[in-house]
């Protein structure tokens, strides 16, 4: 099998040190096995996109001594693709409608159970508020944003979700991980949104499928979401990619750098003078 993986940029804002850390290191594994890397636009969140940021990208990527296979994959262009995904998991049984704001949300988080999680991969676990005692029936909603229903969608798999860790989870986890209480530590993450159609968690698992991707390379920030994306890899009955998650890079204070980093983005390095080899060595590599 093809080693073949992906970096999956959001053209919201400029890339930083961070970015490079892992684009690199997932264009690197996949070069030094022969594979393929592959470039993703993830601007399915059309309100805060630009495409002068998508111009920046790929500019920044090639500087860098990036190459990928074209066309590069537009998730915005692949709604319908999610759409299906979401009409197989209503007929299955396992999506409902939610109004909540994120405001009622806080609201109900505000007096948590005790000994109940309050916080999840997906940010504040869902009280279930507009949960259903029985699955919706009928025609799958537009208007309104769908949540999966992670008790009946754990009682459809036989086996708890798990996945294989080649780099290192944020507390050292590697290996076989098997995922365990998702109703609880995870709740009923949104897949679609109404003013998007379709959640992250959604399309980077149809979008790996699609790609044949068999790693997925990326930062421990997204490690607790995986336990998600391997759940609905096997409700849509999609292959399983190997994970490896990398350390972050942060700033002086420990902080995660962020987009609005601007002093940490590429382009401001390349302004100054910097050469790729002088961003390798800033990241480590």
């Amino acid at each position: 099998m093809t080693f073949c993986t992906r970096f999956a940029p959001s053209p919201t804002g400029p890339l930083h040190l961070g970015h490079a850390f892992s684009a690199i290191t997932a264009y690197d594994m996949a070069m030094a096995a022969s594979g393929i890397f592959h470039l993703r636009i993830d601007d399915i969140d059309q309100s805060r996109s630009r495409p002068a940021w998508e111009a920046q990208i790929f500019d920044d990527l090639h500087w860098l001594g990036l190459n990928w296979l074209t066309p590069v994959l537009r998730q915005s262009e692949r709604l319908p693709r999610y759409r299906d995904g979401l009409l197989r998991l209503w007929d299955m049984g396992l999506l409902y409608p939610c109004s909540c704001t994120r405001a009622d949300i806080r609201a109900a988080a505000s007096a948590p159970q005790e000994g109940v999680a309050l916080h999840g991969p997906d940010g504040l676990i869902y009280p279930g508020t507009c949960r259903p005692a029985t699955p919706p029936v009928g025609p799958m909603p537009t208007d309104s944003a769908l949540r999966l229903d992670m008790a009946r969608a754990l009682d459809r798999l036989s086996t708890p979700p798990t996945f294989t860790e080649t780099g290192e989870g944020p507390n050292g986890e590697t290996g076989l991980i098997t995922s365990q209480n998702m109703a609880q530590t995870v709740g009923d993450v949104v897949l679609a949104r109404r003013e998007m159609g379709a959640s992250y968690h959604l399309s980077v698992v149809i979008d790996d499928a699609d790609q044949r991707i068999t790693h997925v390379i990326r930062g421990q920030d997204l490690f607790e979401a995986t336990q998600i994306h391997v759940l609905l890899q096997g409700l849509l009955a999609l292959p399983s990619p190997l994970y490896h998650h990398h350390g972050l890079i942060r700033d002086e204070t420990g902080k995660r750098l962020a987009k609005r980093d601007d002093a940490r983005a590429i382009a401001t390095y390349r302004s100054e003078g910097a050469s790729p080899d002088d961003i390798r060595r800033m990241i480590g590599l």
